[in-house]
């Protein structure tokens, strides 16, 4: 089971739809979080003012027919912010700017069309639904999207190059896709 669609509010606008996924959160629709994974999002907002739903019994990635099983959900969720003057923030806080997960042996980096949707389309936000990489368009932009969050996180995270974060990458991460 899982929560498909977990965040926070955005800074840039009042309200949102919340099927576009974007730096703070929203619905991710990935199998890979689920019981025991932590989130981490950027605080964009005073109270950060989370929100969740969108559960799922037998969650897959895509949701080809805009629709899973969807469940209704009791749980324990734990809330911690992490403050840019923590000592021990951990070394890819700074360049945090979409949903991060992480479990017992597996971090989680997520890569959208666009980084954060809400700035390219801040005046139309609907717009985002006729851009390359969703329904009826190429994944490029979504890929390269991922490709670059995980590169930079790699770097933050252990401290390497660029290209032994490329050699890393090529040997050893696994690129799935949601949001089909």
């Amino acid at each position: 089971m899982h929560v498909g669609c977990m965040g926070l509010a955005p800074k840039s606008h009042d309200s949102v739809d919340s099927i576009p996924p974007m730096p703070t959160g929203g619905n991710l629709d990935n199998k890979r979080i689920g019981v025991g994974t932590t989130m981490y999002y950027p605080v964009e907002v005073a109270g950060a003012l989370p929100s969740m739903g969108d559960a799922r019994a037998a969650p897959g990635d895509g949701e080809i027919d805009g629709t899973a099983i969807e469940t209704s959900i009791t749980g324990t969720f734990k809330i911690t912010l992490i403050k840019k003057t923590d000592a021990d923030k951990p070394a890819w806080f700074p360049i945090l700017d979409f949903p991060l997960g992480e479990t017992a042996d597996t971090f989680i980096v997520h890569g959208f069309t666009e980084t954060d949707y809400l700035e390219t389309y801040k005046n139309s936000p609907g717009d985002i639904y006729g851009a390359p990489g969703l329904p009826g368009g190429a994944l490029q932009p979504a890929m390269m999207n991922a490709y670059t969050q995980t590169r930079k996180f790699m770097m933050a995270t252990y401290n390497i190059s660029q290209a032994e974060s490329d050699t890393i990458m090529t040997q050893g991460v696994d690129f799935g896709i949601t949001q089909l």
